[in-house]
């Protein structure tokens, strides 16, 4: 059990373009949204969708393979883990707390046509 003590599997559509930083080293980070649907019924029998956001950062060969195939709108799989960090705003020196998926895995769904 030690292995799903911080694990998320998420399955839904990407937000934004995703933004891919080569850091000193070569080394490549993507950074994009993740948006997930829900569907119910409520209590008057109507079909209802709740979306939630979430932030997908992906290191190395995963950001390469982000770079080059992932866009707006592509369906994927993600699987990684939680993730918070702080941090101070730059202009405003408000502290910020941000909970991201790091992502061990992505799997792009759909066909190479998809876009």
């Amino acid at each position: 059990m030690s292995s799903i003590k911080n694990y998320v599997h998420l399955l839904g559509n990407i937000g934004d373009d995703p933004k891919v930083t080569e850091l000193d080293g070569g080394k490549k980070v993507a950074r994009f949204s993740l948006a997930t649907n829900e569907t119910y019924k409520d209590g008057k029998g109507e079909k209802q969708q709740i979306t939630d956001w979430h932030t997908i950062v992906a290191w190395g060969k995963t950001a390469e393979i982000v770079e080059k195939y992932a866009h707006k709108g592509k369906q994927v799989a993600v699987v990684g883990k939680l993730k918070t960090r702080t941090y101070t705003e730059p202009n405003e020196g408000n502290e910020r707390r941000v909970t991201e998926v790091i992502a061990d895995e992505i799997l792009l769904l759909g066909g190479k046509s998809d876009k």
